[in-house]
């Protein structure tokens, strides 16, 4: 994939989620790090070297939707911006042993 291909598809799920970003109930964490799978893994969920979007990992941005302590909409910038991100491309399948 090519930084074009991913910046198209970011517009269009960005664009899939306008309706989506208006409900303020709803919480979102969209990150531009390159790996799936990033909730099964303790270093992308909650860890010192975890992605972060406005300083804040995917589980504490969760947590304060979960527990209503603020409205959450985190996106981030475009691909590959984000130097929290750990971009990688997994030959496995993520195994929890």
């Amino acid at each position: 994939l090519t930084s074009m291909h991913l910046a198209g598809f970011r517009k269009e799920l960005l664009d899939a989620l306008s309706e989506f970003k208006k409900k303020k109930d709803w919480g979102m964490f969209i990150n531009s790090c390159y790996i799936h799978c990033q909730s099964m893994n303790s270093l992308t969920w909650h860890s010192p070297s975890a992605p972060r979007i406005n300083n804040k990992t995917i589980a504490e941005s969760v947590g304060d939707w979960f527990f209503n302590r603020r409205e959450v909409k985190e996106i981030d910038c475009e691909y590959p911006c984000n130097p929290t991100c750990h971009n990688a491309v997994l030959d496995q399948p993520y195994n929890e042993e």
